[in-house]
């Protein structure tokens, strides 16, 4: 393996690292920090059936976030050991704890073959953070905030040593103990609550491929901050769009708000599909505006609509993009982007960047090309979709819309 054996810049062609998600917001989250320090960067929709050459980050969408939990731990396990040469493993987890936590961490374990797991989930530029073991939305227990009503993925935990009883629990200010603990092939869960302690764990290991390391962006931060490439080239920006649709499946109440926000702009026209996709498209076609917005209800949905609702948005988006009245997109929701861009074709994106937290920018494998922008649903303020709107129509300029 290449992985350094302590800090700093990785010489040569750099690390082969493999993120493994349980969405695909997630990879496009957890792939993003690596591009940034200056390492390709490819998210794919589905496992491939060999691992990839060469070094670079290859983010899986692995969707096990859909699956029950017998069907998520076996596609995580398969996908880990197919990834058990890389030179660093992520597994990601919502840093909410949605999903099978427990049991994708250690199935995940056991196919990569890893000595040891690290397991960090804090996310403190968004407010997540975990204070003895329990993880916080904003000061909030996860399991008494707005996502234990998720109808799709609600949580009931917020005590991640009782998610993972085998674990030993470590404070900020014991990171020296990890060496030991990773040599005793013991399963560690950290506590953060800012960045400088994820760079904390992140530095007392001395070598990153010991560990399968299970967390969200703000460890895969600290991660790429160890492993910045150097001299690396940054990607072109994708090329600009003309009319960029924006497509809301997330009923996140922050993503609702951000659409208001921008509904309120002059150039912005939208309808939405409540599974009648022919009357939908018809009614965007009908819209002389130069962004258009297509959306699902704002009501939560059990999980069998919300499958059926973002099918239908994703048939409108096939029609608009294959009939050429759109050439840009941006998506919320890690379901609805992946439902969207199957949907075109699309295999996996060419990471170009991550331009705001949560968001990730590519340009697609397969499919149309056009610029694509993902945003994850719980992310961002009132006017972040403004500025996506502004970047992918002016993507080679930093000006910030009025």
């Amino acid at each position: 393996m290449t992985l350094l054996d302590g800090p700093g810049p990785e010489p040569g062609p750099g690390p082969r690292v493999t993120v493994l998600a349980d969405d695909l917001t997630s990879a496009g989250d957890c792939a993003a920090p690596f591009r940034r320090v200056g390492h390709p960067a490819r998210i794919l929709f589905s496992a491939p059936p060999a691992p990839v050459p060469g070094p670079g980050v290859t983010a899986i969408d692995l969707g096990s976030r859909l699956l029950d939990e017998k069907a998520a731990a076996a596609r995580t396990r398969r996908a880990a050991r197919l990834c058990a040469g890389s030179d660093l493993v992520l597994k990601t987890v919502d840093s909410t704890l949605r999903g099978h936590v427990g049991a994708e961490v250690r199935a995940a374990w056991e196919g990569s073959g890893r000595r040891a797991v690290v397991v960090a989930p804090a996310f403190p530029s968004e407010g997540r953070v975990t204070v003895d073991g329990v993880q916080y939305v904003r000061g909030v227990p996860v399991h008494e905030s707005a996502y234990a009503r998720d109808p799709v993925h609600p949580v009931r935990r917020a005590d991640l040593t009782a998610l993972l009883p085998e674990a030993a629990a470590l404070g900020a200010d014991e990171a020296a103990r990890l060496p030991e603990l990773i040599g005793a092939g013991r399963l560690i869960v950290c506590s953060a609550r800012q960045d400088g302690d994820l760079d904390r764990f992140v530095a007392a290991v001395p070598r990153l491929d010991d560990v399968l390391w299970v967390g969200s962006p703000g460890l895969a931060a600290a991660l790429a901050r160890r492993c910045a490439a150097t001299g690396g080239a940054g990607a072109a920006p994708p090329s600009a769009a003309r009319r960029p649709l924006v497509a809301v499946g997330s009923v996140s109440p922050a993503t609702r708000r951000q659409l208001a926000v921008l509904h309120g702009r002059d150039e912005v026209r939208g309808v939405t599909v409540d599974g009648a996709a022919p009357t939908a498209a018809e009614a965007l076609r009908g819209l002389t505006a130069p962004v258009l917005t297509l959306r699902t209800p704002d009501v939560r949905h059990t999980p069998v609509a919300a499958r059926a609702l973002a099918r239908s948005l994703a048939a409108v988006v096939r029609t608009l993009t294959g009939q050429g009245l759109v050439d840009g997109l941006i998506v919320t929701g890690g379901e609805t982007a992946a439902t969207v861009l199957e949907a075109l074709g699309v295999t996996g994106l060419d990471l170009t960047d991550e331009p705001e937290p949560g968001v990730a920018r590519g340009t697609p494998l397969g499919g149309p090309p056009l610029p694509v922008l993902i945003k994850a649903g719980g992310f961002g303020d009132d006017d972040l979709l403004v500025r996506l709107c502004h970047l992918v129509r002016n993507p080679t300029t930093e000006e910030t819309p009025a």
